[in-house]
C-alpha cells in the first residue's frame, strides 16, 4: 500500500459515501411533494410515516461523510466546512429542523400546529438537496477561497506585541459570503436543482414501493413524470456543460493549470468510470420509465437508486482522480485542493485503511435493519399506532 494508493482509496471511500448520501435524499424528496402526493391529511401522514422510517439513515450518512472527509482530507474540511460555514450551517440547520418536525408535528401540546412542522419538512426537502447539490457542483465549478500553507508553521501575532499567540489561519474565504456566493453561479444552481428533482423522483418511487395505498400510487405515477422531466433536462444540460468545460488539472510540477475538456479526458482515460456512468444512467431511466408505464410495477426505487449511486460515484471519482483538483479555487488557482496536497499523513491513512475494513459489516447491518423495517408495507391502519408520526 503506497501513499498514492491510500490517497486514491480514501477518495473512493469519500465518493462512495457521497453517492449513498445523494441516494438517501429520497427522504427529503418525498417530503417536498408530500402535500400533493398524499393530497388528504391522512395521505400526507402516510408519506411522512414512510420517510420517517428512514430519515436517520440520511442524517447518519451525512455525518459519516463529513467525518470521513475530516479524517482523510483535513485541508478540505478546514477550507469548506470551516470557511464556507454559512452554506453548511444552513444545511445542518434544515436537517435539525427535519428531526424535530418528525417528532413534534402530531404531539399533544404542539401549540404551533402540525402544518408548521410539515412546512419545515418541506423546507428541508428543498433546501437540503439544493445546497448539497450546490456543494458537490463546486467540485467542478470552483469556490472563492485562499489557502496559505505557510501559516501551518507560523503564529500571529507575537508575544512581544503583548497580544498573545494566535491560531494560524490556513484557509479563508475571499469574501464575506462564506460559501453562499457559490449560489450566484448559474451552473451550481443547475446542478443543485437537478439534485432536488432527482430526490423527488427517488422519493416518489420509494413511497410507491413502501406504502400500500392505491390513491398514493396512482398519484405517484403522475407526480413522477412532473419530477423526472425537469431532472433529466437539468442533468443532461449540466453533463454536457461539464464535458465541454475547461477543468483544473495538476501538471508534472504539481502546479494547478486549466486544461480544455479536462473532465471529458478523465472519462475517456478512465473508461471504467464512463461505463459506470452509462450503466447508472440506464438504471435510473429504467426505474423511472417502467414505473410510469407499468401500473403493476412498484420497485423502481431499486434500479433508480442503484443507478443514482453509480452516477454520483463516477462523477466524484472523475473530480478527484487522474491528476485533477477536486476543490478548485477561483480566487487563487494554486490554492486549489487535490487528493495529494490536502490529505492526511501516510500513517493516518494507513491506520484508517484497516478500520475501513469494518465498513462492509456496517453496511450489512444497515441492509438487515432496512429489510426489517420494510418487511411490511405501510397502510392507513398503522396511523393509529402510538408511535406513528
Amino acid at each position: 500500500m503506497t501513499y498514492e494508493f491510500l490517497q486514491h482509496y480514501w477518495w473512493f471511500i469519500v465518493s462512495l459515501l457521497g453517492a449513498l448520501l445523494v441516494f438517501l435524499l429520497f427522504v427529503q424528496g418525498a417530503n417536498s411533494v408530500a402535500r400533493t402526493l398524499g393530497y388528504t391529511e391522512e395521505g400526507r401522514r402516510l408519506v411522512y410515516n414512510s420517510t420517517g422510517r428512514k430519515w436517520e439513515f440520511t442524517f447518519t450518512t451525512l455525518v459519516t461523510f463529513g467525518g470521513a472527509f475530516f479524517a482523510s482530507f483535513p485541508l478540505f474540511y478546514s477550507t469548506s466546512f470551516g470557511s464556507a460555514y454559512w452554506l453548511w450551517m444552513i444545511i445542518l440547520f434544515t436537517f435539525v429542523l427535519q428531526a424535530v418536525s418528525y417528532e413534534f408535528q402530531n404531539k399533544i401540546g404542539n401549540f404551533l400546529g402540525p402544518r408548521t412542522f410539515q412546512f419545515f419538512l418541506t423546507l428541508n426537502g428543498i433546501l437540503g438537496p439544493l445546497l448539497l447539490g450546490g456543494a458537490v457542483a463546486t467540485f467542478f465549478e470552483g469556490s472563492n477561497f485562499l489557502v496559505a500553507k505557510d501559516n501551518l508553521v507560523s503564529a500571529l501575532p507575537s508575544v512581544e506585541e503583548g497580544l498573545g499567540l494566535g491560531s494560524p489561519v490556513i484557509s479563508s474565504w475571499a469574501n464575506a459570503s462564506h460559501g453562499l456566493d457559490a449560489l450566484l453561479n448559474p451552473w451550481v444552481l443547475v446542478f443543485g436543482f437537478a439534485v432536488v428533482f432527482l430526490a423527488r423522483v427517488l422519493g416518489i418511487l420509494y413511497v410507491m414501493n413502501n406504502v400500500d395505498d392505491e390513491d398514493i400510487r396512482s398519484r405517484g405515477s403522475v407526480r413522477l413524470i412532473g419530477a423526472a422531466i425537469p431532472f433529466l433536462v437539468l442533468f443532461v444540460a449540466y453533463l454536457v456543460h461539464l464535458l465541454l468545460k475547461d477543468g483544473y488539472a495538476v501538471d508534472e510540477t504539481g502546479a494547478i493549470v486549466m486544461e480544455p475538456y479536462k473532465y471529458l479526458t478523465n472519462f475517456l482515460s478512465m473508461w471504467y468510470l464512463l461505463i459506470l456512468l452509462l450503466i447508472g444512467v440506464v438504471l435510473v431511466l429504467f426505474g423511472i420509465g417502467k414505473s410510469v408505464f407499468s401500473k403493476e410495477y412498484n420497485c423502481g426505487i431499486w434500479p433508480a437508486g442503484i443507478g443514482t449511486v453509480l452516477v454520483v460515484l463516477a462523477l466524484l471519482l472523475c473530480a478527484g482522480w487522474n491528476g485533477t483538483a477536486y476543490y478548485p479555487s477561483t480566487a487563487d488557482l494554486q490554492s486549489s485542493l487535490t487528493i495529494q496536497n490536502s490529505c492526511s499523513s501516510e500513517f493516518t491513512l494507513r491506520t484508517m485503511f484497516w478500520v475501513s475494513l469494518l465498513v462492509p459489516f456496517v453496511l450489512a447491518y444497515i441492509v438487515y435493519a432496512w429489510r426489517a423495517i420494510d418487511s411490511k408495507k405501510l397502510t392507513r391502519d398503522e396511523l393509529d399506532d402510538e408511535h406513528a408520526y
